[in-house]
């Protein structure tokens, strides 16, 4: 049942990327952030009323305590640097080198789990890897600019430290999920990271951009959060009864989802190579489950 419940993280994270990216083409990407995430813990506190779980945050032990806060701070770092990343770069580059996180996560799994790295999984990762680089090298046109490459390299910048703190996000949230309801560990999780986004928010100085967010953002923005609380409550579930090592790359598949989305959308194409290092993540993910 875990596979199923990770499979639907996977979908809700497609979804996730897009709407994102259309409510960040003139709004700053740490006020989308902050306002997202106000709609993510909403969704998360009616889902653990609807499965009755509030009666046990009083039973919810200061280890649990410590393993979700730092889950939640790593997660806000992660979302603060994959939205500015997203604001500046293309979809079909920013998700890739997020979802290498795969490879961190399925090494930390290792060596906090045990989780046993056989010969296939290193296969996969090789898979995930080689795919990974082949998305994000593109040769150049010769008509772009200068500063559109150094731009680009501030994006990848933003994307590897997303795609690490992701990883740990995994691990900590993994620990903290373990004598807790998931839907219960998520919302309180979410409240660390809203802290923590609205923080950043007022520390750059653009509480005051609030008021000159377009109503069509702003929609954009909501509707991102609510996919994001869906991929969480999918995610945590099978992370609780699941393998962090298998759960994390069936999620990571969410690029297929928004690798269809993005050419619908922005009319962002795949080149042949970057259509082959798709196939080598899919191919690597998918034999995971093997």
């Amino acid at each position: 049942m875990w596979v199923i419940y990770a499979f639907g993280s996977a979908l809700f994270a497609g979804l996730t990327s897009i709407l994102a990216k259309c409510g960040i083409k003139k709004t700053d990407s740490n006020v989308a952030t902050a306002i997202r995430t106000i709609v993510v813990l909403i969704f998360s506190w009616i889902m653990v009323f609807v499965v009755g779980a509030q009666g046990q945050i009083t039973d919810v032990s200061v280890k649990t305590w410590v393993f979700l806060v730092m889950s939640g701070a790593a997660t806000g770092a992660s979302w603060l640097c994959y939205f500015r990343a997203l604001q500046i770069g293309d979809v079909n580059k920013v998700v890739p080198i997020d979802k290498s996180g795969t490879i961190l996560t399925i090494i930390l799994a290792f060596i906090f789990f045990k989780e046993e790295i056989s010969p296939l999984k290193f296969v996969c990762v090789v898979f995930i890897a080689i795919g990974t680089y082949m998305m994000i090298t593109k040769k150049e046109n010769s008509g772009e600019k200068r500063d559109k490459s150094q731009r680009s390299h501030s994006y990848m910048f933003y994307a590897v430290l997303s795609a690490v703190f992701a990883s740990f996000t995994s691990i900590l949230g993994k620990m903290g999920m373990e004598q807790i309801n998931s839907n219960l560990g998520t919302a309180i999780r979410t409240i660390v990271v809203l802290i923590m986004a609205w923080i950043v928010v007022f520390v750059t100085g653009k509480q005051n951009t609030l008021k000159q967010i377009e109503k069509k953002e702003l929609f954009f923005i909501c509707l991102s959060g609510l996919a994001t609380g869906g991929s969480w409550l999918c995610y945590y579930k099978a992370l609780q009864d699941g393998l962090a090592s298998i759960v994390v790359p069936i999620d990571k598949l969410s690029i297929v989802v928004t690798i269809v989305f993005s050419y619908i959308v922005f009319k962002e194409k795949l080149t042949m190579k970057s259509f082959v290092g798709l196939i080598l993540i899919i191919a690597g993910t998918l034999l995971m489950l093997v």
